[in-house]
Order: C-alpha cells, then structure tokens, then sequence
C-alpha cells in the first residue's frame, strides 16, 4: 500500500469513528498516529496540536496536514487531510438530508445527549495524558506555565493564540538559563 493510500485510510477512520470535533478526534488521533503507525511522537504529535490550535481551522484537521506532510510531503498532507475530512463530509450529508425528520424524537435527543457525554470524557482523557506527558517530570516552570495558563484561559478567557505565543517566549527565556538541558 502506498503511502498516500495508508495516510489517506488511516485518517479517514479517524475521521469517521470520531464525533464531537476536533478535540474529541486528539486520542483516536493519538493512538492511531503514535501508537499503532509510529509516524511521530507524543511530543511531536503535542507540538501539531499545539500548532493546530493557532492556526485557522479544525484542530484535527490541522494536525494530519501537518503529519502528512512530515510522511511524505505536499502529497501526503493533501491525502492526510482529505482522509479526516471525507467521513465527516459523507456523514453531515446525510445527516442533513434525513436529521430534519428525526430533530423531535426522543430517542434521537437522548442518543446527542449521550454522544455530549462520550465527548467530554474523550476531551478530559486527552487533557491529562497531554499534562502528564508536557507538565509532569517537566520541573517548576512547567508547572508554573502550566499555572498561568489555565488562569489566564479559565477566568480572562486570553486568546490561545498569544497564549501559545506566551507560553513559546516562556520555554526559549528558560531555554537560555545556565545549567537547563533540552527538556
């Protein structure tokens, strides 16, 4: 199988047993990226999600451009990209051609009200395999900028982006002290 077949097929399956969004797709993304394909690491795939947060766009959509392109280019993302879109696209269209007649069953509320939960539990599982693998053993500042970060986000809803932004000149200021090694 080429390349661009298994980027293409792998995210598409990512893409299409995912619901909830971009986060809810960060640990069937994980596993599929990390563990099973080998095609980064946890840190790496950390450094995509945080990327992917800035830029425009869906988060999950961001993060297999980016690991498609680190497999094999141009090409690759392309296939990564459509991959985790196409399930997405095929299930809103049909969703859309058939939801307006089931919006006031009962069964269908109760079944969105289930998938919220499934969502939320798969959101807060990625949040602490991300803080014990990016904070945990890290050392105080990162637990300091971990600190400033969830205030900053939680109580003065600060944009993400100049989160990130502050969170980079954080790392490169304790980058540069004497006596730290690359963490």
């Amino acid at each position: 199988m080429s390349i661009y077949t298994d980027l293409f097929l792998s995210f598409a399956r990512v893409g299409g047993l995912t619901f909830g969004g971009g986060y809810a797709m960060l640990p069937i993304l994980e596993r599929e990226v990390v563990d099973k394909k080998g095609w980064c690491s946890r840190e790496e795939l950390t450094d995509y999600y945080a990327i992917g947060q800035c830029t425009p766009g869906v988060i999950a959509v961001n993060t297999a451009t980016f690991v498609g392109n680190k497999m094999a280019g141009f090409w690759g993302s392309l296939a990564a990209t459509l991959g985790v879109v196409f399930p997405s696209l095929v299930i809103i269209v049909l969703i859309a051609a058939f939801l307006q007649n089931f919006a006031d069953n009962p069964t269908v509320i109760h079944a969105f009200a289930g998938l919220r939960v499934v969502v939320t539990i798969l959101v807060i599982n990625t949040v602490f395999k991300l803080l014990g693998s990016n904070v945990k053993g890290k050392g105080l500042p990162a637990l300091v900028l971990f600190a400033i970060i969830l205030i900053l986000s939680f109580f003065f809803k600060i944009s993400s982006v100049l989160l990130v932004a502050g969170a980079a000149i954080w790392g490169l200021f304790f980058s540069f002290l004497p006596g730290r090694t690359k963490s």
